[in-house]
């Protein structure tokens, strides 16, 4: 394993489980990192057939709210993020979607620096890949406007935490927003959910 892959490795081994099917997607990923240092994707869409992905989740964590943009190409309402560039770690390829996509500074003070959770997503028509997704939260704040990238995303909007359940989005959401509601009391914050942005 070169240290580029064990460093991934590494913050993957870091990552507390919320529930067997997390704790199953950080084995398996586990498992291929050890096996194989071809963990970014090359060529687009599906080369390797494994690999690397990081989202960032714009929260507001008072307002008890999530930013999610409207994908172009998946027909999904998904966070911003992206493909994590060969011998790039996650958290940079976190930071620069986020300013691609988003045009900010990514701000990780809601849960930390290191992804919150982990998940392992077959995606194509035809199942042509996985994606072995690391999830950042950011910083945002509900009351001020974002611009997505309108190459990728057709609109964004906040919606509240339990709104999304109702949404075409990513299979594994509902999850992640249950592990960040977690977190985000143990930090001590309830969430006010003001009012729909």
């Amino acid at each position: 394993m070169n240290s580029v892959t064990a460093e991934i490795a590494e913050i993957v081994g870091g990552i507390e489980a919320f529930d067997d099917l997390e704790r199953a997607h950080i084995a398996t990923t586990l498992s291929w990192m050890a096996a194989t240092d071809d963990v970014f994707r090359r060529v687009k869409p599906a080369e390797p057939p494994r690999h690397l992905v990081s989202y960032v989740v714009l929260v507001d964590p008072d307002a008890g709210a999530v930013f999610l943009g409207s994908h172009l190409l998946a027909g999904l309402w998904l966070p911003t993020g992206g493909h994590v560039d060969p011998g790039e770690s996650p958290s940079t390829a976190a930071r620069r979607e986020t300013f691609e996509e988003l045009g900010i500074e990514a701000d990780f003070d809601v849960v930390g620096t290191d992804p919150l959770f982990l998940t392992v997503t077959t995606v194509g028509p035809s199942g042509g890949h996985e994606d072995v997704s690391l999830w950042y939260v950011i910083r945002g704040d509900r009351t001020r406007e974002y611009a997505l990238d309108p190459r990728e995303f057709g609109e964004g909007r906040w919606f509240d935490i339990g709104e999304i359940v109702h949404l075409e989005s990513d299979p594994h959401i509902s999850r992640f927003l249950a592990k960040l509601d977690s977190a985000i009391r143990a930090s001590g914050r309830t969430p006010s959910r003001r009012g729909r942005g």
